[in-house]
């Protein structure tokens, strides 16, 4: 189930990417200055649209919350030329939208169901930053609430498809690309390692912005990835509660080598540098 649901979430960005094409077609700019078309004011639009409203001022004034200090753009945005084929076209899409929404509805009320006797598990999980409970559905259903079957948690990195690979030859490195495991598993767990990056005050925030600065994005997020998934691990097969190692981790960890390395640079500039640790 939770393998259709992430389906059904492909097919319903693709129908709101084929919707903002459509409008873009017929001149409507709504995507340039609404963040986010789907919101309530972008589908107020959308549907007065498929009903044959075309005065640009009447749909601008659908707009809702901080998007009606937009207006004036808005009037603007939505000028456009809306032909009998544009609304035939967004009527079709937009019921498909519907339905696809409707159809993930259902699915999230029996997963849930499927998932209440595994409430304290969940519990235990969204106290990781960057899980949230769909995280947690998807790595019950991929891994299971017992971690048992795998004796450590490098195997679960490596079924899973979040640890790099090694290959070499001739005792030269030749790539780390990571395996092929869960893309299932490995696509939530990427979905939570992005949010978690976003954490100012976690360790696996301090994770994120460390990697990405040196190794980029995306092998920092998959990085993330696979700590978010070694803390599951350990959290499930112990029972215990998270604590965060802060977001200072890294800097306590080489607190001398921090301190020496700034302490040049300041010299550097020109400083006469004196260190006096503060009192406890």
């Amino acid at each position: 189930m939770t393998r259709h649901r992430a389906q059904l979430g492909e097919e319903h960005t693709r129908t709101v990417n084929r919707i903002h094409k459509r409008l873009e077609d017929a001149n409507l700019k709504l995507g340039s200055v609404a963040t986010d078309i789907m919101g309530a004011s972008g589908r107020a639009m959308i549907q007065a649209i498929i009903e044959g409203e075309e005065d640009a001022r009447k749909l601008a004034d659908m707009a809702q919350g901080p998007l009606r200090g937009k207006i004036p753009e808005l009037e603007k945005a939505l000028e456009g030329h809306v032909t009998e084929h544009h609304r035939f076209m967004l009527r079709l899409l937009w019921k498909q939208l519907i339905s696809q929404e409707e159809l993930m509805a259902e699915l999230n009320t029996r997963i849930e169901e499927a998932t209440r006797p595994f409430v304290p598990q969940q519990e235990q999980l969204v106290e990781v930053p960057g899980i949230q409970r769909r995280v947690t559905e998807v790595i019950l259903a991929e891994v299971g609430a017992e971690v048992t079957p795998f004796p450590s948690d490098a195997q679960l990195a490596s079924w899973a498809g979040v640890c790099p690979g090694n290959e070499e030859s001739a005792g030269k490195r030749r790539t780390g690309r990571i395996r092929p495991g869960n893309r299932w598993l490995r696509q939530a767990l990427v979905q939570a390692a992005w949010a978690a990056s976003r954490s100012p005050n976690s360790y696996l925030g301090a994770q994120y912005r460390r990697l990405a600065a040196r190794r980029g994005r995306k092998r920092a997020l998959m990085a993330v990835a696979h700590s978010i998934l070694v803390i599951v691990y350990h959290l499930l097969k112990s029972g215990r509660r998270y604590a965060d190692l802060g977001s200072d981790f890294f800097d306590r960890l080489h607190a001398k080598r921090l301190t020496r390395y700034y302490t040049k640079r300041l010299e550097g500039l020109g400083y006469s540098v004196t260190l006096e640790p503060n009192a406890a």
